[in-house]
């Protein structure tokens, strides 16, 4: 399985982002591994933008609400265990059942809050996005990196802003 590693390009306008596009395409990027961040409107149909996970922190939320849900859900069915309604027997399988359900609200909870929060890792880059700045997402094989940072950088006004750690290319 190829590894891939996220790169982070601040480009100056939309112009300079469809060319660092074509550049991209030219060198072989698959066009779904590059994504664009600008200010709200301001990208045109051929620039694809940053999908839903990558500009929210839904995915952050998702986990939160898992891991806080399912330890709710385990105290809430330990509890009925052990102190179980008058006349009522309840089984020790809604220790786990409670944890799964906890797990499930708490995802479905966590996410619908965290769909509207924008993404944290983004929050350095807000400023020059609302001055009109497109930041370029691109996941490339872990062995071209070198390759397409030194090829986008030939623009003297793009700048590779951050890499993220390689991650296996589903």
């Amino acid at each position: 399985m190829e590894m891939t590693q996220r790169l982070y390009f601040m480009l100056p306008n939309v112009e300079s982002a469809k060319s660092t596009m074509t550049e991209m395409l030219r060198a072989h990027i698959d066009k779904g591994k590059i994504r664009f961040l600008g200010k709200r409107g301001a990208l045109p149909a051929e620039l694809p933008e940053a999908s839903v996970f990558q500009k929210t922190d839904i995915t952050h939320a998702a986990k939160i609400g898992i891991l806080t849900g399912g330890l709710f859900g385990l105290v809430c069915g330990a509890i009925a265990v052990m102190f179980p309604p008058d006349g009522l027997v309840i089984d020790l399988v809604s220790v786990p059942i409670g944890a799964l359900i906890g797990a499930l609200i708490g995802m479905w909870a966590a996410t619908m809050a965290g769909s509207a929060v924008p993404n944290t890792k983004f929050e350095v880059f807000q400023p020059e996005i609302e001055q009109g700045k497109v930041l370029m997402i691109v996941d490339v094989p872990q062995l071209r990196v070198e390759e397409i940072s030194t090829q986008v950088s030939k623009n003297p006004n793009a700048a590779l802003r951050g890499l993220e750690p390689a991650m296996s290319g589903l």
